[in-house]
C-alpha cells in the first residue's frame, strides 16, 4: 500500500499562506492485503475484531470492483454498493464445491482471514450495518433458472446467516420481473424505483444486490445558504448546480501530497461518515487515488485526519443506478464462474453465473441532526479558514465508523448526470 503522507495546513497554522511550503510526517508504509507481506490486520487491534477483520476483507473486494467500473466508464459518474454484491458472492459460495469456492473465496479476501466460520461472521456484519439507526439498508438475492430443484442442504446455512431464501424463475418473463421488483420494493421500503429492463431468457444463476441509503448529517446544511454555483467539469467547461454551503463547517481533513488531493470526512448519524477526495485540479485523473483505494488506506486516513473549522460547499446529490457488473466481476478473475462452476452442493443439473445485477440509490441534501457541531469535535485553531469547496470531480466513500465496512462508493464528474 502507498505510503500515506497527510498533512495539516500548517501554514494555516503557522500564518503562512501556500499549503505549497508545509511539511509532514511520513508514516511506513504497510503492504497491501495482496499476500506479498503481512497484512496490516494483523498489526492493528481495530481489525482483531472479527466482524472487522471481515468488514476490511469484503471492503477491498469492493474496492476492487469499483477500479473496475471506473476503469471501463472514465468519462462517467459511478456510483456502487459493493457490499450487496459482495454479499451476494458470499452466499453463492455456500453452495459452491472446493475448487469454487476457493475463487470466490480469494476474490473476497477470504483467503486472508484465519475465521473458521466466515458466514455466521457476516450475519454478524449485516447486522451492525442495517441497524435502524444506520439508515443504510442492503440486500442480496440468488435467483436460479426454471424449474431447478435445489437442495435443502443448501437453503438452511443460506436462509441462517444471510436472511434470503433463493428463488426459482417460472419462465414467464413479465411474471419474474415482477416477482424481482416486488421484491427489491419490500427490501428498500419503496426507496429504489422499479426496473423496466426485461428479463433475459438465458439465466441459469442471477445474482442481484441491491441498497439504499439517506443519512443525517451530525450538523444540517442551512437550506437558504443552498445556491446555484458553479462545478468546474475541467479548466474550460463549467456547468451551474445546486451547492449546499456552511461558513463555519466543523470538519476533519488533510492533505495528501502524494496523490495530490485534499481529504475531507464529514460525520454522519448512527456512527457513519463520508470521506471525500478532492484533487487540486480540475484536470486531474483520478486513477492515482483509485488505485490507493483500500480498507487499510483508509483506516489509516480516519486515524490521521485532523479536526478543524472550513469554508465548506458541496452539491445537493441524488445518485442512482441500475445495471449489469458481470463484466467487472470477470475482468476480477471470476470468469470461471461464468463457464464451469461446481455447484453441486446446490444442485445435480450443471449451473453457471449468468448475470450480476445492482441496484442502489444514495442521497444527500441539508437534513442533519443538529445545528452545532458534537462537543466532541474541537477544531484545531487556523490562523484563517480553511477552504473546501467540491466544485470539481471527485471521490466519496460512504463508511461505517464502527465496523469499517465500505458502504457506498462514487465518482462524480458531473453532478448534473447523476
Amino acid at each position: 500500500m502507498q505510503a500515506l503522507v497527510l498533512l495539516l495546513w500548517t501554514g494555516a497554522l503557522l500564518g503562512h499562506g501556500s499549503c505549497q511550503d508545509t511539511a509532514g510526517g511520513q508514516e511506513e508504509a504497510s503492504p497491501a492485503p495482496d499476500g506479498t507481506g503481512a497484512p496490516l490486520e494483523e498489526e492493528d487491534p481495530f481489525f482483531k475484531v472479527p466482524v472487522n477483520k471481515l468488514a476490511a476483507a469484503v471492503s477491498n473486494f469492493g474496492y476492487d470492483l469499483y477500479r473496475q467500473r471506473s476503469s471501463a466508464s472514465p468519462e462517467a459518474n459511478v456510483l456502487l454498493s459493493p457490499l450487496s454484491v459482495a454479499t451476494a458472492l458470499s452466499a453463492l459460495s455456500l453452495g459452491a464445491e472446493q475448487r469454487t469456492e476457493s475463487l470466490i473465496r480469494r476474490a473476497l479476501y477470504y483467503d486472508l482471514i484465519s475465521n473458521p466460520d466466515i458466514h455466521s461472521t457476516y450475519k454478524d456484519l449485516l447486522a451492525a450495518v442495517t441497524a435502524p439507526q444506520k439508515n443504510f439498508k442492503s440486500a442480496s438475492r440468488i435467483v436460479f433458472e426454471r424449474k431447478l430443484r435445489i437442495k435443502s442442504s443448501f437453503v438452511a446455512p443460506l436462509e441462517k446467516s444471510y436472511g434470503t431464501r433463493p428463488r426459482v424463475l417460472t419462465g414467464n418473463p413479465r411474471l419474474d420481473l415482477q416477482e424481482i421488483n416486488n421484491w427489491v420494493q419490500t427490501q428498500m421500503k419503496g426507496k429504489i424505483a422499479r426496473s423496466t429492463r426485461e428479463m433475459p431468457s438465458d439465466i441459469s444463476i442471477l445474482l442481484l444486490g441491491v441498497a439504499y441509503f439517506k443519512g443525517q448529517w451530525v450538523t444540517k446544511f442551512d437550506s437558504r445558504k443552498t445556491s446555484l454555483q458553479d462545478f468546474h467539469l475541467d479548466e474550460e467547461r463549467t456547468v451551474t448546480v445546486p451547492m449546499m454551503s456552511d461558513p463555519k463547517a466543523v470538519l476533519r481533513y488533510g492533505l495528501d501530497s502524494d496523490l495530490n488531493c485534499k481529504i475531507a470526512q464529514l460525520p454522519l448519524t448512527g456512527s457513519m461518515s463520508i470521506i471525500f477526495f478532492l484533487p487540486l485540479k480540475a484536470t486531474q485523473n483520478l486513477t492515482l487515488i483509485e488505485e490507493s483505494l483500500t480498507s487499510e488506506f483508509i483506516h489509516d486516513i480516519d486515524r490521521e485526519l485532523k479536526t478543524i473549522q472550513a469554508v465548506l460547499s458541496m452539491p445537493k446529490l441524488k445518485l442512482s443506478y441500475e445495471g449489469e457488473v458481470t463484466k467487472a466481476l470477470q475482468e476480477m478473475k471470476l470468469q470461471p464462474l461464468l463457464e464451469s462452476p461446481d455447484f453441486t452442493k446446490i444442485t445435480g443439473k450443471p449451473i453457471k453465473l449468468t448475470q450480476v445485477e445492482h441496484r442502489a440509490s444514495f442521497e444527500w441534501n441539508e437534513d442533519g441532526a443538529g445545528t452545532g457541531p458534537s462537543p466532541e469535535l474541537q477544531p484545531t485553531r487556523l490562523t484563517f479558514p480553511l477552504d473546501y469547496h467540491l466544485n470539481r470531480p471527485f471521490i466519496f466513500v460512504l463508511r461505517d465508523t464502527d465496523t469499517g465496512a465500505l458502504l457506498f462508493i462514487g465518482k462524480i464528474l458531473d453532478p448534473r448526470g447523476t
